[in-house]
C-alpha cells in the first residue's frame, strides 16, 4: 500500500516512501506460531471426556491470543509509511484509527542512526530525530537502511533551504530600476537615447 498523493502538497514532491523493515514482524511471528502450538497441544492432550464447549474455549483464548498483539502488529507494519518529501517529514499508519506526525524539514537540527551489528546485517536501524517544536525528539524504529535515509534527509533539507532562500529574494521594482537608469544617465554613463530604450523595455515590462 503506497503512501496517498492527494495528501502531498501543490508542487510537493515525494522522496521516500518506506515501509518498517521485516525484522519488525518476527516477534509477531513468534508469538503467533506458540499461539497456534498451544491451541493444537490443547486438542491433543485435552480428554475426550471433557465438553465440547471446552476446545471452543481454547480456540477462543488462541484467536483472541492473535487479535491482541500479532494481528494489531502486522496491521500496523502494513498500514505505517515513514515518507520524506521536498518540504516534510512524515510517519503515518493505521487503517480505522489513523495516526499521522510531521516535522517540516526547516525544523529538523539533528538526524542520528544506531544500528547493531545484526541490525547492519539485515539493513535495519533507528532513527532518531531532533526538531524545533512540539515533537523535540522522535525515535522511529526498524528503518530500512538508516544510513542511506539519514542522508537523503539532510540531502533535502539542504535543497529546500536553498529554496526557500530562492524565494525570499524579491525581485527590484521597477521604480527601483528605473531610478538607477536616471542616476546612471545624470552620470553620463548612458546616453539619453539609451535611457528612453531601457525606459521603454522597463514599462513594458511591468
Amino acid at each position: 500500500m503506497a503512501f496517498p498523493r492527494r495528501l502531498l502538497a501543490d508542487h510537493e514532491e515525494l522522496v521516500l516512501d518506506l515501509r518498517p523493515h521485516w525484522i519488525a514482524l518476527v516477534p509477531p511471528a513468534l508469538v503467533t506460531i506458540l499461539v497456534v502450538a498451544v491451541v493444537v497441544a490443547g486438542f491433543v492432550v485435552l480428554p475426550d471426556s471433557w465438553p465440547g464447549w471446552t476446545r471452543l474455549a481454547i480456540v477462543a483464548i488462541g484467536l483472541a491470543a492473535f487479535a491482541v498483539y500479532p494481528l494489531r502488529a502486522f496491521v500496523a507494519w502494513v498500514t505505517s509509511h515513514f515518507v520524506v518529501t521536498t518540504d516534510r517529514l512524515i510517519h503515518r499508519s493505521g487503517w480505522f484509527a489513523k495516526q499521522s506526525m510531521e516535522i517540516p524539514l526547516e525544523n529538523i537540527n539533528d538526524v542520528r542512526f544506531n544500528q547493531s551489528v545484526f541490525e547492519r546485517m539485515i539493513g535495519a536501524g533507528d532513527l532518531r530525530i531532533e526538531s524545533a517544536g512540539e515533537f523535540g525528539q522522535q525515535l522511529f524504529t526498524d528503518i530500512r537502511d538508516p544510513e542511506r535515509v539519514q542522508k537523503t534527509i539532510y540531502e533535502v533539507g539542504e535543497e529546500n533551504q536553498r529554496r526557500t532562500m530562492r524565494a525570499g529574494r524579491s525581485e527590484p521594482s521597477v521604480a527601483d530600476e528605473l531610478d538607477k537608469l536616471d542616476q546612471l544617465r545624470r552620470d553620463g554613463v548612458i546616453s539619453e537615447d539609451e535611457f528612453r530604450a531601457q525606459k521603454s523595455r522597463l514599462l513594458g515590462r511591468a
